[in-house]
C-alpha cells in the first residue's frame, strides 16, 4: 500500500508578494543610496581640512605670522582649511619635514635645497643681504687698519654673520666667491640674533652680514649698534647682483632704498645694490588641487584683515607661476592666481553626471524588475489556478467535512492573492474572469459535496472513506 497524499492534501503554491511593495522598497532603497552618496560627497568635499605647516625657529617672525594665520583661520566659521603649526628649528628642518611627508605645508628659504615634492603656494616675504663695515675706532698710538670700501678687500678680515643658520654663511660665501675672495681666507663669526648688537658694539668683527626683510628690526638694531664716535657705517654694494642671480637662480638682484635703516643722515645715504631671496610657503605635492586653491584664497583674504594688526602679513605675495620658476607652483595656487579656481560644480560635475546616470540606470532596472515581478506573480497565479482546479476535482470526491473546510480556506487565500495581482496589473481582466468562474465552480462543488455528506448516515461516510483509501493504496 502507498501513503500518497490525496489531491486535497497537496501543498499550496507560495502566495505572490505584492509587486508594488517590492518595487517601492527597491526604488526607495535606490533613491536613499543616491541621496546618501551625494550628501556624503558634499560633506567630504566641504568638510574642514586641517593642514600641518612646519615653521621655525621659535620666536621668529615666520612662526608669529603662521600662528596668527592659524588663529584667524580657526576663528572663521566658514573656514574650509585650517592650520596646525608644527614648530621646527628653522627653514631647513621645515623643508626636511615636508620632504619626509610629515608636514603638508612648510616655510622654507628659497636659497636652500628645496624638497623634490615641494610646490610653491605663496611668497611669505622677501629678504635682502646687507653688508656693512662699522666706522673705524679711534685708537691712540696705534696705526688704523686700511679702510674697507669694497667686498674684494675682505680677504684676511673677520666677518660677523647675524643669525645661527648655516644658510646665511652660505650666502656670504656666494658673495665672496663672486668677488674673487676665497672664503677660507676670511674668519667667519656667527652671532645669535639676540646677541648680535652686543657683539657688534664690542667690535668682534671687521665687517658684518645680515639677511632679512628690508625693514627688519634685527638688521636695523645691528646697524645702529655699529655707530661709534659719531661715525657712520660703510655699506658695501653688491654690484654684481645680476651675475650672482644668473649663476644662482634662488637669488635676485635687488636694491636697498636710501634711508631704509633710519638715522640722520639716513642709513644708507643713497640706494645700494644687493641680492635678495624669498621665504616661501610650499605645499607637498599630492595634496588636492581644490584644497590648496581654497587655502590660497583664504590666505590672501585674511592677509587683508591681519595686515593692520600684524604688518608682517602684508608681505605675503602670490607665487611665481612661470613654468621656469625656481620652485614649481602648486596647481591649486596657480588656479587661484590665474582666476581659474574651480567651483564645487566644476570639481564634481563628473561625479554628479555619473550619479544621474546611475539614477537613470536604476530607473531602467526598476522598470525591468517591476516587469520581472509581474511575470513572477503571473507564473504563481497560474500555478494557483491549477491548484484550484485540482481542489475542484478533489472536492467532488472528498468524504471529510474537515478537508472540505481546509480546501475552502485555501481557495479564499488564492482568491485574495489573485485580486491583489489584478490590482497591481500582474494579470489581465480576462484572466480574472476565468478565475472567477473557476472559484465559483469550486464553491458550488464544495457546497454540493457537504450537502451530500450531511445526508448520508455516519456509517456510510466511514465506509466510503475506507473504500476510497483502499483504492488509493
Amino acid at each position: 500500500m502507498s501513503d500518497g497524499p490525496l489531491p486535497s492534501e497537496k501543498p499550496a503554491p507560495p502566495s505572490p508578494r505584492s509587486a508594488k511593495q517590492r518595487l517601492t522598497f527597491v526604488t526607495l532603497a535606490g533613491v536613499l543610496a543616491i541621496v546618501g552618496a551625494l550628501v556624503a560627497g558634499y560633506y567630504f568635499a566641504m568638510r574642514p581640512v586641517t593642514l600641518r605647516i612646519a615653521v621655525g625657529p621659535a620666536n621668529s617672525d615666520d612662526l608669529k605670522v603662521v600662528q596668527n594665520l592659524a588663529q584667524a583661520f580657526n576663528n572663521q566659521r566658514n573656514s574650509v582649511v585650517r592650520l596646525r603649526p608644527v614648530q621646527t628649528d628653522g627653514a631647513l628642518a621645515s623643508a626636511n619635514l615636508l620632504g619626509e611627508g610629515k608636514a603638508d605645508l612648510a616655510i622654507i628659504r628659497g636659497d636652500l635645497d628645496v624638497p623634490k615634492n615641494a610646490q610653491a603656494v605663496a611668497t611669505l616675504r622677501k629678504n635682502v643681504a646687507v653688508l656693512w663695515v662699522p666706522p673705524a675706532a679711534k685708537t691712540k698710538g696705534k696705526k688704523a687698519a686700511p679702510a674697507i670700501t669694497k667686498i674684494s678687500q675682505l680677504t684676511g678680515r673677520r666677518i660677523g654673520v647675524v643669525g645661527r643658520t648655516q644658510a646665511n654663511v652660505n650666502l656670504l660665501k656666494v658673495i665672496l666667491r663672486q668677488y674673487g675672495v676665497d672664503p677660507a681666507t676670511v674668519e667667519i663669526i656667527q652671532f645669535p640674533a639676540n646677541e648680535a648688537a652686543e657683539a657688534i658694539r664690542n667690535q668682534k668683527a671687521d665687517a658684518y652680514l645680515a639677511a632679512g626683510p628690508v625693514n627688519s628690526k634685527i638688521t636695523t638694531d645691528a646697524i645702529a649698534a655699529s655707530m661709534r664716535d659719531g661715525g657712520t657705517p660703510k655699506f658695501l654694494a653688491i654690484d654684481s647682483a645680476e651675475a650672482i642671480a644668473q649663476n644662482h637662480p634662488a637669488y635676485e638682484a635687488s636694491d636697498i632704498p636710501a634711508g631704509t635703516f633710519g638715522g640722520a643722515p639716513g642709513r644708507p645715504e643713497e640706494e645700494i645694490k644687493t641680492i635678495s631671496f624669498a621665504h616661501h610657503i610650499v605645499a607637498r605635492r599630492g595634496i588636492a588641487e581644490s584644497t590648496i586653491a581654497i587655502f590660497t584664497r583664504q590666505l590672501f583674504a585674511i592677509r587683508q584683515t591681519l595686515k593692520n594688526e600684524f604688518p608682517l602679513a602684508a608681505k605675503i605675495e602670490t607665487p611665481d607661476t612661470d613654468k621656469d620658476a625656481t620652485i614649481p607652483v602648486h596647481p591649486g595656487a596657480a588656479a587661484f592666481v590665474d582666476g581659474e579656481e574651480k567651483t564645487f560644480l566644476d570639481r564634481y560635475s563628473d561625479y554628479i553626471w555619473w550619479a544621474l546616470m546611475a539614477a537613470s540606470a536604476m530607473g531602467s532596472a526598476g522598470a525591468w524588475f517591476a516587469g520581472y515581478l509581474k511575470n513572477d506573480d503571473r507564473s504563481i497565479n497560474t500555478s494557483q489556478r491549477d491548484r484550484l482546479l485540482d481542489m475542484l476535482t478533489a472536492a467532488r470526491q472528498c468524504d471529510s467535512m474537515e478537508e472540505l473546510d481546509q480546501m475552502q480556506s485555501e481557495a479564499d487565500a488564492i482568491l485574495r492573492d489573485t485580486l491583489q495581482c489584478f490590482e497591481h496589473g500582474a494579470i489581465e481582466e480576462g484572466t480574472l474572469t476565468a478565475f472567477n468562474i473557476a472559484i465559483e465552480q469550486f464553491h458550488n462543488a464544495v457546497a454540493d459535496r457537504k450537502a451530500l455528506l450531511m445526508s448520508m448516515p455516519q456509517n456510510l461516510q466511514r465506509a466510503s472513506a475506507q473504500f476510497r483509501a483502499a483504492g488509493n493504496a
